[in-house]
């Protein structure tokens, strides 16, 4: 079985991975386990990023892709980054590597560091 999203199909609300099964060598893996930004998405949003990464970022061709204005994909976009950006576990105050990840995000979207700085910064 292949999960598409970490959400909950009834409640939508964020799900643990807490097991994992290798079905060639019969090992388990209990515990809680991370999961990418990506992986967080809803499937409708992953399959809209896949197909804007695919496309390298033609927001013309996700126009007619999709059958959307181009207001429409930017607003989806931005939806996008907007839940990448979101904590998966929701906690009274965010810790200090969730804080530095957000500083990293905001200085990249303002052009003050590049992408590989901002990668090196949440690692």
């Amino acid at each position: 079985m292949n999960i598409a999203s970490t959400r909950c199909p009834g409640c939508d609300q964020p799900m643990k991975l807490v097991r994992a099964h290798c079905e060639e060598c019969g090992v388990f893996l209990e515990g809680e386990f991370e999961v990418s930004p990506l992986g967080r998405l809803s499937l409708e949003d992953q399959l809209f990023a896949v197909a804007f990464l695919r496309h390298h970022g033609s927001i013309k061709k996700m126009e007619k892709l999709f059958g959307i204005s181009y207001p429409t994909v930017k607003n989806r976009l931005q939806a996008i980054v907007a839940a990448l950006d979101r904590p998966f576990h929701v906690s009274a105050a965010p810790t200090d590597e969730q804080a530095a990840r957000t500083a990293a995000l905001a200085e990249l979207e303002r052009g003050e560091i590049s992408v590989a700085e901002a990668l090196r910064r949440m690692r």
